[in-house]
């Protein structure tokens, strides 16, 4: 197939590299922080790829070839650009019960980090039928690394990647990335160390499941219910102590059950008859990690049911929320395979 590629065979090259688009999605995704971004260097890998088969000779697997291709791309598309965020690098904690009322300030100006579906890296087939096929386990992609990856120059970036989360040995992560390899050490122990500073302390006890636990699925699933009755009492009982919300596009986030409950609380009206039922959520999965679909039905709007609100991407820990990350932007509930709105009867969806 590799032959009649090389030949010129297009549909035998669609086959040769297709099989890969998933992982080098995630790799992509890694490197970029953005799901958008991650779709168009697949594609942008593949028509690199197909330029330049004639020159591949089998020195490296096609497999390590096309990851070549597409950090090199990666690296393209970061040259100049500002790094993808979260709330947390623009402005300090709003903590505490008695804060008073806040500014929410959305930013449209600022590239925003965006969560991966997990429909998108899962294996399409049986993981035999894939056998060089990379394992996407729940540590490298959930959002808290992804976030810390951003924090690195992009080819340093690159180089953490290709050594730490696929396992290159450093000659052949040299070789892809134009460096020595004293250049790659160099790098290697420079991005470790911001990653250190980065990632949350009890970050090595999470569990690397690539699936929510059941114990994760309860906790959502009572979460859900709390949220859609607007039970104020009940969502306090799920969080964490030490809780975390953000909400991008808006700079504002809370750390804290207190700072939360008093968001909350100063948002939320349970004893008014158009605030129960306001929200309706489904369940979902991003970056390895229990997810929520958020849906609004705005006041005055019961004929046309819930519109797409946010996508909440859950830390979970000792039964409890231990982190929200809600990205309220209606245009990623395609790339969930979810629809943008509900009806307002849920007995309607049938």
């Amino acid at each position: 197939m590799v032959a009649a590629a090389r030949a010129g065979d297009e549909a035998a090259f669609t086959r040769l590299v297709e099989r890969h688009r998933r992982e080098l999605r995630v790799h992509c995704y890694r490197m970029v922080g953005s799901v958008d971004e991650a779709e168009d260097l697949v594609q942008e890998t593949f028509l690199r790829a197909w330029q330049h088969i004639g020159g591949f000779e089998g020195r490296s697997t096609l497999r390590a070839w096309l990851y070549r291709i597409a950090s090199n791309a990666c690296l393209d598309a970061l040259d100049g650009r500002a790094r993808r965020v979260l709330p947390q690098d623009l402005e300090p904690a709003t903590t505490g019960a008695g804060a008073g009322p806040v500014e929410m300030v959305a930013r449209t100006d600022v590239p925003w980090l965006q969560p991966l579906p997990d429909r998108l890296w899962e294996p399409a087939a049986d993981r035999d039928d894939e056998p060089d096929a990379v394992a996407v386990t729940r540590e490298t992609i959930e959002l808290a690394f992804i976030a810390a990856l951003q924090h690195l120059p992009p080819r340093r970036r690159a180089v953490l990647v290709l050594r730490d989360v696929l396992g290159w040995p450093a000659r052949q992560t040299a070789e892809h990335l134009g460096l020595t390899e004293a250049a790659v050490t160099s790098a290697l122990h420079r991005a470790r160390s911001t990653l250190r500073a980065r990632l949350p302390e009890r970050r090595a006890d999470w569990a690397p499941a690539t699936r929510p636990t059941a114990e994760e699925q309860a906790v959502v699933r009572r979460y859900m219910a709390a949220v859609e009755r607007a039970d104020l009492a009940a969502v306090a009982d799920l969080l964490a102590e030490d809780v975390r919300a953000t909400m991008p596009p808006w700079t504002l986030w809370l750390a804290g059950r207190p700072a939360v409950m008093a968001a909350l609380t100063e948002s939320w009206d349970p004893r008014s008859p158009d605030h129960v039922g306001r929200f309706r959520m489904l369940a979902t999965r991003a970056n390895g990690q229990p997810a929520v679909a958020t849906y609004l039905r705005a006041p005055g709007d019961d004929a046309h049911g819930h519109r797409a609100f946010a996508i909440g991407v859950l830390r979970i820990e000792g039964g409890r929320v231990a982190e929200i990350v809600a990205f309220h932007d209606a245009a990623l509930f395609p790339a969930f395979g979810l629809p943008e709105t509900l009806p307002a009867d849920p007995a309607d969806e049938g």
